[in-house]
């Protein structure tokens, strides 16, 4: 809805992982996350592919601790981010 409503917004389409696993994995995980969500939203609403640019950053950027399974499952994720 926010991207209809404001055509002139572009975003970052930024996927996240939890620390689980290799660096490499995880960067490879969250970039297809984030195509993924761009998939989505182009095919589903129409959304010009200009205006979304996918990226992975694996575990770089935690928003909770990954010592347990709760702040794993918040640490993936994926954040839209104004260009």
């Amino acid at each position: 809805r926010l991207l209809r409503d404001r055509p002139e917004l572009a975003l970052y389409v930024v996927g996240h992982t939890d620390n689980q696993g290799a660096l490499a994995h995880n960067l490879d995980l969250s970039r297809r996350r984030a195509e993924a969500v761009v998939a989505a939203l182009i095919r589903d609403s129409g959304i010009a592919p200009t205006r979304l640019s996918p990226h992975g950053i694996a575990s770089l950027a935690p928003t909770a601790p990954n010592t347990a399974e709760e702040g794993r499952g918040m640490n993936r994720r994926i954040e839209l981010v104004a260009q």
